[in-house]
Parts: structure tokens; C-alpha cells; sequence
């Protein structure tokens, strides 16, 4: 089991890692005029319920009539209202305010841990998540080359996308110790799916297909890593440590991205960066202790 636990943590950190990239290629995609926020979503929740359902044939297995409503809530908001929110979010806001809005995510599960799964807020738990938060906070806070001034509307949307995301970690949970990541996340992007439908076809006719190599490449990065990866690696995750531990992991994209930027050479790496790093990580650690396993 320990060794699951370890897996468990770097399919997570994976997950954080390909996240951490795809903030600048989704507004890239978006910001381009190349593809608008909804139809950019249905190209990735089709992309990706195909890869879900080709692979499942590999690991067939039937869903009992009672899971049918849990798997479409966790499709309605792990999907449908989680990506429509971010990517319309993200279009109108900076990626700093995104960055720091959406590490409010653990508070968001923990608490929602409290009243749905009856989890105890341990008083070492909420001080890891006062730690990362505060890490998280002074590298989004550092980071220079962020100049851009958010909309309000674009930050309100984030939130909720956050919100939306720490209720899918919550409602999944439990279907984990019934089924396989594979069973899981393929019914939950059918249903997911189906939401995103009617809001991809109303932007359908803005699409300007005169994309270059670079963004094509993008949007596959998008669909392939962003969505049909970290969902699996996320599902993974979550087989075997706490939602509240899963989400406590966003906190490591800012620092990612940073990490990023300075391998690319548009940014230097910083004394600051190693400190809010180690804050992070710190944050995690706590958090982490005696949540590995939920019954």
C-alpha cells in the first residue's frame, strides 16, 4: 500500500506539472482569437471522451443503475461547469489572479470534507494549508513579468471553477472504492460531455481554422496531457489519499510555472522561488499526514 500511497502522490505531481503548462498554451489558443472559451472546451472533452472509451476496452466494466446520478453530478461538475468556468474565467482574467484564486481550492474540499465525508480539520492540517497558501501567494506575488489587471467577472468565474472542482473531489471519492480510474473518468466525461455540448456549438462558427503548427500542437497538448492525463493521474490519486490532499497540490503549479519559465530562458531563477518552494511543499507534507486513506 505504501507503495501505492508514493505513486498516488507523483501521478499528482505529474498532473500539477502538465496544469502548470497549460495556463500559458490554453491562453495562447484563446487569446490567439483561434479558438473562443466554450468551443475550445468541446474540442477537448470530445478529444478526450474518445481516448476515456477506446482505453476502456482494455478494462471493461458495468456501472450499477443507483451510480447512474453520481457519475452525471461528478460529469457536471468535474466537467461541464469546471472547464466552462476556468477556460471563459481565464480568457477574462490574468493568470496571476487565476493562479492565486484557484489555490483556494483545499479550503474549498476541506471544508467540504468536513460536512460531506465528516473529515476532522486537524489543527497541523490547517496550518499546512496556511503554509502553502502563503508560499503559493508570495511567488504569484513575485513574479514580475505579470502585469495584466484582471476583470472581476474573470476572478468570479475562477472561483466558482474552484469551487466546482473541490465538489468533483468530494463526489468522486466515493465511486473510487467501487470502480476502476478508468471506469470512473470515462463515465464522468460522457456526462460531462453531454453539458458541454449545447455551450461548444453556439461559438462554433468563430472558430478561425487558419491555425499554425504551433497552436494545433497547443490544443493537442490541451486535449491529450491537460485533460485526458491529468484526469487519469488525478483519478489515480485520489484512489488512495484525500481529496483534501489532491487539492492541496495546486499549490505547486505557480512554482512549476516558474520552474518552467526559467528551462525556456524568459525568466531567472530567484532566492524567493526556493523559499515559497519549500514553504509549498512543507504545506503539502502536512497536510498530507494521516489523510493518505479515507474510508
Amino acid at each position: 500500500m505504501k507503495k501505492k500511497i508514493i505513486f498516488a502522490h507523483l501521478a499528482i505531481l505529474g498532473a500539477n506539472l502538465i496544469y502548470a503548462v497549460n495556463y500559458g498554451f490554453a491562453k495562447d489558443v484563446m487569446n490567439g482569437g483561434y479558438l473562443p472559451p466554450f468551443t475550445f472546451i468541446l474540442f477537448r472533452a470530445i478529444g478526450a471522451t474518445f481516448l476515456f472509451w477506446i482505453t476502456s476496452l482494455f478494462f471493461y466494466e458495468k456501472i450499477l443503475k443507483p451510480d447512474i446520478l453520481k457519475f452525471a453530478l461528478c460529469g457536471l461538475f468535474g466537467v461541464t461547469a469546471n472547464q466552462l468556468m476556468f477556460f471563459s474565467g481565464l480568457e477574462l482574467t490574468s493568470t496571476i489572479h487565476a493562479s492565486i484564486i484557484m489555490v483556494t481550492s483545499p479550503i474549498i474540499v476541506s471544508i467540504l470534507s468536513i460536512i460531506v465525508l465528516k473529515e476532522k480539520l486537524k489543527p497541523y492540517r490547517a496550518v499546512g494549508i496556511l503554509i502553502g497558501l502563503t508560499g503559493a501567494v508570495i511567488i504569484i506575488f513575485n513574479n514580475n513579468s505579470v502585469t495584466e489587471v484582471s476583470g472581476l467577472t474573470g476572478d468570479f468565474l475562477i472561483f466558482l471553477n474552484a469551487t466546482s472542482f473541490g465538489l468533483y473531489l468530494i463526489l468522486v471519492k466515493p465511486l473510487m472504492s467501487k470502480y476502476s480510474p478508468i471506469t470512473v473518468v470515462k463515465w464522468v466525461f460522457t456526462f460531462g460531455l453531454i453539458g458541454v455540448i449545447p455551450f461548444g456549438i453556439y461559438d462554433f462558427n468563430k472558430i478561425n481554422w487558419e491555425m499554425s503548427n504551433d497552436i494545433i500542437l497547443k490544443i493537442g497538448f490541451v486535449i491529450l496531457f491537460t485533460t485526458f492525463l491529468c484526469y487519469l493521474f488525478n483519478i489515480y490519486g485520489i484512489k488512495y489519499v484525500s481529496p483534501t490532499v489532491v487539492s492541496t497540490y495546486i499549490y505547486l503549479q505557480p512554482v512549476l510555472a516558474s520552474f518552467i519559465a526559467v528551462i525556456s530562458g524568459k525568466e531567472q531563477l530567484e532566492i524567493i522561488s526556493v523559499f515559497c518552494s519549500l514553504l509549498i511543499f512543507g504545506g503539502v507534507y502536512l497536510v498530507s499526514i494521516n489523510t493518505n486513506k479515507i474510508n
